[in-house]
């Protein structure tokens, strides 16, 4: 096996990273999210691992002349997809797929907690107040699916579970032949047909220049009035200003929301103070052992890259996933 140079962007002292003890021989590595560090070890590096947020990265790419491939440690690609990244000729590639499990399961909870009405719950017991009430089942239920992939499969999986109906779009619906989890395919331009028909949506679409903004006040507007509106894919995908005028009227029963345009979410922000609002941190797909399954997806592409093969999970730069 060759000898390969690695350059992981990340804490050292950082306990997640102690996977990389077990890199194989030959395998030189740099663990530094040190800017001047490097940038002394870049030159030299043959790949890139970015398994932190920090935004060294695009300030060190122009130094990156032997780097053949950079692997994200996480899903999202948006905010590597700099103009360095874009005029970089290394191959990208990402940890697609490796949380739809917990993201999945996130999913499956909220749209209980909405069913079963488990903040009136949390309410009336707090309050030590007995009144019995009329909550709902998933069954028969349709949840709708915007930018089905590999963690839109999954959420589909758990849905069926429930005996929920499935509807979902994604960019080529020619995808959707044969697959037994989906019953009704969408395309581009039928956006609002599907939230129109469901009792769930659901976005796992990733940020890219076509999906800026794609749910507004023109598609929440045809959403039914019981609907839930939950987003698992980034904050801007959301008009959120759209959703608060929607939430704050009734238009729509309520939201759950793991995503939003700033983050950390400002504390003045009107989601903190709506009862009809379920809010996480960004924290949906983080679970004991989350980073397993995203390091194991690197050291395939690893083993592949050291031995000349073709690499997995290679994100279209142009495309943006």
């Amino acid at each position: 096996m060759t000898n390969i140079s690695l350059a992981v962007i990340a804490d050292p002292a950082a306990p997640y990273v102690a996977p990389l003890s077990s890199l194989p021989p030959g395998i030189q590595v740099d663990v530094t999210d040190n800017l001047v560090q490097l940038q002394a070890v870049i030159p030299q590096s043959d790949a890139i691992l970015y398994a932190s947020f920090s935004p060294v990265l695009s300030q060190i790419l122009p130094l990156a002349h032997r780097v053949r491939w950079i692997h994200v440690l996480w899903t999202g690609v948006d905010g590597v997809l700099t103009p360095e990244m874009m005029n970089h000729p290394g191959v990208l590639t990402n940890g697609r797929g490796v949380f739809k499990g917990p993201l999945a399961d996130w999913v499956a909870a909220v749209m209980l907690y909405f069913a079963f009405d488990f903040r009136r719950i949390v309410r009336q017991q707090e309050q030590r107040i007995w009144e019995p009430f009329i909550g709902n089942t998933l069954k028969d239920r349709t949840l709708g699916i915007v930018g089905y992939g590999s963690i839109g499969g999954a959420v589909a999986a758990r849905a069926r579970s429930f005996g929920m109906k499935v509807i979902a779009s994604r960019r080529r619906p020619e995808l959707f032949q044969g697959d037994k989890l989906v019953d009704q395919g969408y395309g581009p331009g039928q956006l609002k047909e599907l939230m129109a028909a469901s009792d769930y949506v659901v976005l796992v679409t990733p940020l890219t220049a076509e999906t800026r903004g794609m749910v507004g006040e023109a598609e929440i507007a045809v959403m039914k009035p019981s609907a839930i509106l939950i987003n698992i894919a980034r904050g801007p995908v959301l008009d959120e200003s759209a959703l608060i005028g929607a939430l704050e009227t009734h238009r729509i029963r309520g939201a759950a929301l793991d995503v939003f345009n700033t983050e950390p979410l400002p504390t003045s922000h009107p989601f903190w103070q709506m009862s009809n609002v379920l809010l996480s941190p960004h924290t949906a797909d983080r679970v004991d052992g989350f980073l397993g399954p995203a390091f194991e997806c690197f050291f395939e592409n690893l083993d592949r890259f050291t031995h000349g093969q073709e690499l997995r999970n290679v994100v279209d730069k142009i495309s943006g996933y």
